[in-house]
């Protein structure tokens, strides 16, 4: 059954995907989006593309450079960006803000304290909001975490991946476990709220032995959250992955039991599995979230902050308002050029129409809480489900013979079983699917 829904498809961070963003979204239809929206919360994604080093596996939107002055040229161009993008949004409280990368943790305290306040400055922030940050442990000291929670900062993500010394040297990012454990110890003792580290499967080298002990050490140091990511290899769209030979790789079947070992391991030491690649302790908001059928999926994956718009900062960054995607030139010095230009770095963009709006209703339920009520669909878009996607819902009758999802008159309930393979069962909704069959623009879905 693996072998045969193994196919590629999209992660549907959003829907439609960012292949159909188009260069007609216009400074203009942003404005109206913002007008439009009913939503007076803002979500901040700030995008930080330096690394020191190249992980090999990684697929991210990166600048590797050891020239931390690079980043004050950055950090300049990023001031224009807010106090342009700024005004769009007086109404607007920021609620959540988030640091992604590349390496947040690239920048020195002092470019850290200078961004921080730059935001603040502009943007108005509420007292109580969650601020997260995405770091690497292998450049920075441990005083670190006490500068981030002095800042504002509540939550961290540090980037584990494995601790085989054989895997770390492959994908060539080498770094020290007790590092990253006494890393966590100090975060938590300064007052972070939560620790999130992650974990990838299907690296070269990676057996179950060598992966039993990177969860056992994971679960020894006690984080709150973990993300268990597939080594997703695309070595034709990603130059660093060829690096990377494809007999080092897992075989499918062996990809699998990795990630059937990681599943059951760490569900049978406390862990809720959220989604289909995230773990929480029971007591965490995401863990609350989907037990109450609330859990929300965007750029930055799965959330409690429904209610928010998402704008992006940064080259490569991507928001999303009311009704609108849009994103951010993804090279550097075209960045620089745009905001040089006209203060931002708008490149591409989608304005929803009513079908999209649906669509990604149902595939975010679906992805986030494997379930869909029929007539909460009905009853928000004033369609009959049935009857609206007649001609998608023949194309669940491979999962229905399959145990994999039952489809009723008023709901869609997808087997616990089948988790792994929601990709495929949203794919069926999305309308945009048939043009990218036959292209390899995703990663598998295992």
């Amino acid at each position: 059954m693996l072998k045969k829904y193994n196919t590629s498809g999209p992660r549907y961070t959003s829907y439609p995907t960012a292949l159909e963003f188009n260069a007609d979204f216009s400074e203009q239809a942003l404005v109206t989006a913002i007008d439009d929206s009913p939503n007076r919360n803002l979500s901040l994604y700030v995008h930080i593309p330096f690394c020191h080093s190249l992980c090999y596996y990684c697929g991210c939107n990166k600048v590797i450079t050891r020239h931390r002055d690079k980043a004050d040229i950055y950090l300049d161009y990023l001031a224009q960006e807010i106090i342009s993008r700024a005004p769009l949004f007086k109404g607007y409280t920021v609620n959540q803000l988030h640091w992604g990368g590349g390496t947040p943790s690239f920048l020195t305290q002092a470019q850290m304290t200078k961004l921080v306040n730059t935001l603040k400055e502009h943007f108005h922030f509420a007292q109580e909001m969650e601020m997260s940050i995405e770091v690497d442990p292998r450049e920075i000291e441990l005083d670190m975490a006490n500068h981030l929670y002095d800042l504002g900062f509540n939550r961290i993500s540090i980037g584990v991946q494995d601790i085989d010394r054989k895997v770390q040297e492959t994908i060539n990012r080498v770094q020290s476990t007790e590092f990253i454990e006494q890393l966590i110890h100090r975060a938590k003792t300064v007052g972070f709220k939560s620790v999130n580290v992650d974990l990838i499967y299907g690296l070269p080298h990676q057996t179950p032995e060598t992966f039993a002990k990177t969860l056992d050490k994971v679960i020894e140091i006690d984080v709150d959250r973990i993300s268990l990511f597939s080594y997703a290899h695309l070595p034709s769209r990603f130059a660093a992955q060829r690096k990377l030979r494809d007999e080092w790789l897992p075989s499918t079947d062996q990809k699998f039991a990795l990630m059937r070992q990681a599943v059951e391991t760490l569900c049978d030491n406390g862990y809720d599995f959220i989604g289909m690649d995230h773990f929480a302790k029971p007591d965490d908001e995401l863990a609350i979230a989907q037990r109450n059928g609330v859990l929300h999926r965007n750029f930055q994956g799965y959330t409690t902050r429904e209610e928010s718009d998402l704008l992006g900062l940064g080259v490569s960054s991507i928001s999303n308002i009311g009704n609108s995607f849009s994103q951010n030139d993804k090279d550097l010095q075209t960045y620089y050029r745009a905001v040089d230009a006209r203060g931002n770095a708008l490149e591409k963009g989608l304005t929803l129409n009513t079908d999209d709006v649906i669509r990604g209703y149902v595939i975010k339920s679906l992805m986030c809480n494997l379930y869909l009520d029929k007539k909460e669909v009905n009853k928000a878009f004033n369609i009959d489900f049935d009857q609206y996607f007649a001609e998608d819902i023949p194309s669940l009758t491979t999962f229905i013979n399959d145990g994999l999802l039952e489809n009723s008159a008023n709901e869609i309930i997808v087997a616990p079983k089948a988790r792994l393979l929601i990709r495929n069962i949203c794919m069926t909704f999305d309308a945009y699917m048939k043009k990218h069959l036959n292209q390899q623009r995703f990663s598998r879905v295992i």
